[in-house]
């Protein structure tokens, strides 16, 4: 799967511009601690770009991947400030390879509490 494929190149090298290019204009992203669905391009960047930074330290690693033509389910842990993190990004791509939905899933309460809290901070920064 072509967009797969750039989601993994983007986490390993970082680079802004190109997880800019992977979201689709109307891209909408779910996080687990907004309660409505963030629409565009914009704001999607803004959210992964933020959980990049607060998440994809040393320990950040992808434990499985479930997916179809259109769909990746990508099971992930890391941990930050001794709490244990575990979730799923579920990533639908358009037929060009782009990210047109990204929804997060994190476990446990803890760790939602924390990334709430970081996250915040975050964007803040922004």
């Amino acid at each position: 799967m072509k967009g797969l494929d750039k989601w993994y190149a983007f986490m390993r090298s970082k680079d802004a511009a190109s997880l800019w290019n992977l979201l689709h204009p109307d891209v909408v992203f779910e996080s687990p601690v907004v309660h409505t669905p963030q629409a565009g391009r914009d704001l999607t960047f803004k959210y992964l770009k933020s959980a990049e930074k607060v998440l994809g330290g040393p320990g950040f690693k992808y434990l499985g991947e479930w997916r179809n033509d259109t769909v990746a389910v990508l099971e992930f842990e890391t941990e930050i400030d001794g709490i244990k993190i575990n979730g799923v990004d579920m990533i639908t791509f358009a037929e060009d390879g782009c990210i047109t939905h990204f929804k997060v899933m994190v476990r446990p309460l803890k760790a939602i509490n924390l990334l709430h809290r970081l996250m915040g901070e975050q964007l803040a920064r922004q």
